[in-house]
Order: C-alpha cells, then structure tokens, then sequence
C-alpha cells in the first residue's frame, strides 16, 4: 500500500539491526524505540499516539517475553505488530444495524474528503451484500454537490433521493427527514445520508450537521477523513466529535503516497472505531477495515485474507472449473485468456493485490514500475482478432499481424510478444493441470523437480569449499538435488516464521480451499 511505504521501509530498516543477535540489550531496545518513534513521527503519527505507543513497546521489549525468547529480533517484530493492532483499534467493528428498518447512516466530514464518491462505495458494497439501500442527497451546499451524488448512485445502480436541486437553495434538515419517510414507504432497509462539508471546521457547519443527526437519529454516523491530511485529521476529528460525535471512521485515498499519520492517529485519538477504507477511485476499491491485516500491511508481513477475499468475489466457480477442464486437454483459447485477464481486473488494482503479499517491500521497485495498462493493450490486442485467429493462433500470419497491431493501436512486436507469452502460459498451465511442475521462463529448473524424463541433477557440479567436512557435506546435498542456497521461509516479512508474521494455518487452509476450486 502505497499509503505507508516510507514507514515499511523505515521500520524494515529498523528490524533489520536486530537480527542475528541472540539477546537484546537495554542498548538494542531503547536504540530500536528511537528509530521506531521517528518513522512514526515522520509519518504524521500523532505526538501522543507516538508516546503511548513506544512506551509500550519499550517495557514489552525489555520485559522476560523477550529475554526467554529463542529469536529476540522476531519477537519484538511480534510486539510491534501486537501494539499497531492496539491503536488502529484492535477489534474490527461492522456495522450495526436497526432491529426495525431502515437502518440509518450519516456520513460527516470536510469538504474534499471524498464523502460523496464514499457513499456510492458503501451504497454498492451494501447493496452485494444483500441490502437495499438508497442514497439521500442532503449536501445542498456544494455546488453540483446533488448531480455529483445522482451520477454515483446511477454507477452504483442504487436510487438517490435529491428532492433539492441544492446549489445553495433547500433545507437538508427537512430533506433528511422526508428521506426516511421515503425510505419506510419503498422499503429501502439502508439509509445513506450525504451531509455538506466545509474547506475548515466551523460552527456553522456543526451545526447543520447536529441538526440533521437531531433529525433522524442515525444508528451510524461514519466520519469521513483525508488519510492524507496529516496533523490536521487529529484536531478534525476531535472538533467533529465534540460538535457531532460519531459511531465510527471511515479513511479515504487510502491509495495516496502521503505518509498516513491520520490512519494510525485517528481510532486511538477519538476512541472510535475504523470502520471502512477507501483504497482507490473506483466504486469497488473499498473495504472493511481490519486493524489486524492493516498492522500486517504496515509491517509487510502480508495480507492473505483480503486477497483471498477478493478473489472470490471477483472468480465464478464454473467458469474456474470449465477453465481447468480447457487447460487439461489443451483447448484453451486467446478468448478465455482473455476472460480470465478481465476478471483479473474485476479485482481491482493488481498492483493493490501484489502488495498484499508478504514481503513486499522487496518487490518495491518492480511494484512502482508495474503498468497497469498493459492489461488494456493486451485486451486492445485480442479484441482486434477475428474469432478465428483468437480460437486459433497459428494461423496468425505477417499480415494478419500488422491488421491487429493497426486494429489495436500497438505494433505488430507488441502483438508478436503477446502471442508467445500466451503459448508459453498454455503450455505451463496445461503441465500444472496435468499434476507436473512447470519450468519457468528464465529462471531455470527447480532443485529436486524432474522435467521431461531428465534428471535434476547438474552434471559436474560440486562443492566448492576449502573445508572437506563442509565439502562433503555439501557435496551430498547436491546428488539429493537440493540447493546449497539457504532460502527464508516462504511468506515471511522481515525473516519471521509463521509465528510472527507469515500465513496462518486458518489462512493456508482458506488459500487452498480457494485455489482447489473446479
């Protein structure tokens, strides 16, 4: 997540001095602290939150969980990760909603936090998850403020109400009344009532909004806030839940490259929950918020249970099932190639989901020149084909290629590269389908993997070591095929095992469980 990468990196660097020690002095703990308190700091973390937080870890470090531990680095990782969890609010907290519909949601904050583009996320994300909501159009203040909620609401496929024309003119206290009404007349059972901001906290925008909570007494007021605002989300939140309160937050532009004190500040400052994320402009780049995958993200030790999640929205299970069918017997197309990069796509960034891997951070710079439009280009390719050519590929000859390329606004090399690429991803799937383990491009045979009838040793390779024990040893291991590379753990962040930081057993099972459809 672009959000914190400088704070991964900084605390990545920090954790890094403490491995191979095999005891932690008062020394490596207070030297520790001190980078941590700055990476926060330099963060936008607030001051008190910092102190707090710190301070924990520093008694936590010092105590016997760490002296009696057989890997003191991972361990205070452990309680790093334990602390982070703590002050994004520890416990993730859903919605809550009315015994007796409509369930009532008010959404509060200031202009530019992205409130109005939020609602039609949370409408949409309602709406898949069974509901039937219906936006209210109460911020008659902004301008195009009502058209602006209408146009989300029609790509959210949810119904606004906007009796105002608003620009100015109408009262929001009588249209967020007349809204539930409405809503208890069509049998809406979710309220979302869209309030006016302002650039600045004010009294009269508090209370305009207290007003409207007086009004219709939401079951939910979800504050929404900037993460990347800085210092300023803390005095936000404080005037907001002075003059309005509310019953939980909801962070936006999530995605941004600001340095993301507000989302580690905001939970533990008001002492009220993070609720949701906004990770993205899309309708569909929103999630619950769980303090505990987001501690995860922050110390890249992964996030498994979100990608996993996402995956299943997005993958039919019949489609995945006919597709394994097609790799097995080898009559798998250009067209389902193609269906299979679009719902990809339906995923969301693929950069976001590349970043929910553990260990991430060392697949920064290939995560920073990702393009995501290649995917486009590809699609751009496949659709300019006859159906022919994408059920067939061989018969893609010189000119049909310069068709395509001319079709599809790319060059006939682009299209050249696609096409192998293709093959080669036919040809390895059709190998894994078939139980096999495929070679892959460029990165040579797997230690211990036969491949074709060939063995997987290495003719005339041996140990090099001037020591004869280490020699022979070695030696060994490689006619067992194995490498003399000592590798980390799979899926661990900062060298941790399972236990600190890579996927649980509840995590692997619901990977497998996933990955074993069809």
């Amino acid at each position: 997540m672009a959000m914190f990468g400088t704070l991964t990196d900084r605390l990545a660097d920090t954790f890094k001095n403490l491995r191979g020690k095999g005891k932690l002095s008062p020394a490596d703990v207070d030297g520790t602290v001190r980078e941590i308190r700055r990476a926060l700091l330099d963060a936008d973390v607030a001051l008190e939150v910092v102190k707090d937080f710190t301070g924990r870890v520093r008694e936590r470090a010092l105590g016997d969980e760490v002296n009696k531990a057989l890997n003191p680095a991972q361990q205070v990782v452990q309680i790093v990760n334990e602390e982070l969890v703590t002050i994004l609010g520890g416990q993730q907290r859903r919605l809550e909603f009315a015994k007796q519909p409509p369930t009532i949601i008010m959404l509060a904050g200031l202009q530019g936090a992205g409130k109005t583009t939020l609602a039609g996320k949370l409408a949409k994300w309602l709406r898949s998850e069974g509901h039937t909501p219906v936006l209210v159009a109460a911020d008659l203040q902004r301008p195009n403020a009502v058209t602006q909620l209408q146009v989300v609401g029609e790509q959210a496929g949810v119904p606004v109400f906007a009796p105002e024309p608003g620009n100015g003119t109408g009262d929001p206290v009588k249209v967020a009344k007349e809204a539930v009404k409405h809503a208890k007349s069509k049998q809406y059972d979710v309220v979302i009532v869209d309030t006016a901001g302002r650039l600045g906290v004010d009294a009269e925008l508090m209370k305009q909004a207290s007003n409207i909570r007086k009004a219709i007494d939401p079951d939910e007021v979800l504050f929404v806030i900037d993460a990347m605002i800085g210092q300023d989300a803390i005095q936000t939140a404080r005037a907001f839940q002075e003059g309005v309160d509310f019953t939980g937050v909801v962070l936006s532009k999530l995605d941004g490259d600001a340095r993301g004190g507000a989302a580690l500040s905001v939970a533990s400052v008001t002492g009220r929950p993070i609720m949701f994320a906004s990770t993205g402009e899309g309708l569909d780049d929103f999630e619950q918020f769980h303090p505990d995958r987001m501690a995860s993200r922050i110390l890249d030790l992964g996030d498994i249970l979100t990608l996993i999640e996402q995956a299943q929205k997005a993958f039919d299970e019949e489609e995945a099932r006919k597709t394994a069918e097609k790799f097995a017997t080898d009559s798998f197309t250009l067209e389902d190639f193609l269906a299979q990069m679009q719902q990809l796509k339906n995923m969301g960034s693929i950069k976001g989901m590349l970043g929910m891997l553990p260990g991430a951070k060392g697949m920064r710079e290939q995560l920073d020149n990702f393009d995501e439009s290649e995917i486009t280009r590809t699609e751009a390719i496949i659709q300019s084909m006859t159906v022919q050519e994408r059920r067939q590929p061989k018969v893609l000859n010189g000119s049909r290629r310069l068709r395509i390329a001319k079709g599809s606004g790319t060059t006939v090399t682009e299209v050249n590269a696609l096409v192998n690429r293709f093959e080669q991803a036919a040809k390895m799937m059709k190998t894994v389908a078939k139980g096999g383990t495929p070679q892959i491009p460029g990165m040579g045979p797997i230690p211990g993997q036969r491949f074709g009838g060939g063995s997987s040793k290495k003719k005339g390779k041996t140990s090099r070591s001037g020591n004869p024990a280490k020699r022979a040893a070695e030696n060994a291991a490689l006619a067992a095929g194995k490498s003399l590379t000592p590798s980390a753990p799979a899926g661990s962040g900062f060298g941790l095992g399972s236990k600190a930081g890579g996927p649980s057993e509840e995590e692997l099972a619901s990977l497998q469980k996933f990955l074993g459809r069809g």
